[in-house]
């Protein structure tokens, strides 16, 4: 059973007093663990910003069509047989600041380079579709051996797996000079919006640009 958004339950209290909940519980949430996977990190920085006010983002639910069901007592149902209805856009989206956001989260072993074959072709397609309508579409990246994490912009995404003909890698030094570092903090531990903000700041400066770079290369997402 697929609950989204997660947490979320109508318990039939007014927003203030759901609010105040949500500050006397907030102390009580566990967000500076150490050792989690990525996904696991933006979960957790999720719900301390969905506690903390201060974005509304959430992971996905991965549509699926059910193909059998089983009802081994009268009031419980199993389901034995399913499938995946379409590939998957990202992992995540949601609303900051009045910035819609949309973003996936990949993890490397590499030390030198991110390999392109990381990310298909229709997220690529996706993320230059979510910035072409204004959106605010990036990859957080995890070079998991130097325990690094990035935010990189979609259109230097785009740009990339054009040039790198959607398979070959990125070198870490080049995707560094394009991306933002998620410093480490204590609470939450993978404290991305602080890379949102940087990002946010560069595009409004015009240090960026909002769209995606063209390519010396033909073909794929445009």
């Amino acid at each position: 059973m697929v609950n989204y958004p997660k947490g979320v339950r109508n318990t039939g209290s007014s927003v203030s007093n759901q609010i105040k909940a949500g500050r006397q519980s907030k102390r009580g949430l566990t967000f500076g663990k150490r050792g989690m996977g990525l996904e696991e990190e933006i979960n957790a920085a999720n719900d301390f910003y969905l506690a903390d006010h201060l974005a509304v983002i959430y992971k996905k639910p991965t549509p699926v069509t059910i193909v059998k069901v089983d009802y081994p007592a009268r009031s419980a149902a199993k389901i034995t047989e399913a499938y995946f209805q379409r590939p998957s856009t990202t992992d995540y989206n949601g609303v900051y600041q009045g910035r819609y956001l949309d973003f996936d989260a990949k993890e490397t072993k590499n030390k030198t380079s991110f390999p392109m074959k990381n990310v298909h072709e229709h997220q690529v397609r996706h993320l230059a579709n979510i910035v072409s309508q204004g959106g605010v579409g990036f990859l957080l990246i995890k070079f998991t051996t130097l325990d690094e994490t990035y935010l990189y912009p979609a259109p230097e995404l785009v740009a990339a797996w054009q040039r790198l003909e959607g398979h070959k890698s990125l070198s870490y030094s080049e995707l560094k000079d394009d991306a933002y570092l998620v410093e480490k903090r204590l609470t939450p531990s993978l404290d991305y919006l602080k890379a949102v903000d940087a990002y946010l700041t560069d595009l409004a400066s015009g240090k960026r640009t909002d769209r995606p770079k063209k390519s010396k290369k033909t073909g794929g997402p445009s």
